[in-house]
């Protein structure tokens, strides 16, 4: 997997400096809306473990379905959506599709499959859920620890 990426100008680029923790492709109306597309395609990461190599993205609040807001870290001149933010400031959602080379992403789940559309025939080697799952039953130990510790970060400031 490539570990850089960026806009689609090359104003904002950016490596990531550890593997994903877990890599989602959601299929929420939420993220349709959002991206034009049938789903999307979010690598977790601790936010310093993404390391930005040029350009400053500007932060977007954006409202989603069930009232609450996600944060969306753009290039600030050609608006791509580079990663976002939802319930923890310390956990980058980095779109998969930012990658220079996103051909070796697989999805470990997919999410949010009640609002799947019709003709994608998801993998069934990998777990699929109508809304939500519970990380403890789908994470690696390693990964856990790592969501844990950002977690506590946040809960120490």
């Amino acid at each position: 997997m490539s570990r850089e990426g960026g806009c689609s100008c090359g104003a904002v680029r950016y490596r990531l400096a550890a593997d994903p923790l877990f890599v989602h492709c959601c299929h929420c109306l939420n993220c349709q809306r959002q991206t034009g597309g049938a789903f999307v395609i979010n690598l977790l990461i601790e936010r310093d473990r993404v390391e930005l190599l040029a350009g400053d993205p500007e932060d977007v609040a954006v409202p989603r379905d069930d009232g609450s807001e996600q944060v969306i870290s753009r290039c600030p001149s050609c608006r791509i959506a580079l990663f976002s933010t939802y319930t923890s400031p310390r956990i980058a959602f980095v779109r998969g599709g930012t990658l220079d080379d996103p051909t070796g992403i697989t999805p470990d789940v997919h999410i949010f499959t009640r609002s799947k559309v019709g003709w994608l025939e998801l993998p069934e080697a990998t777990p699929a859920f109508d809304a939500f799952y519970d990380p403890k039953t789908l994470w690696p130990a390693e990964t856990r620890e790592r969501y844990r510790a950002a977690a506590s970060a946040d809960r120490q400031r």
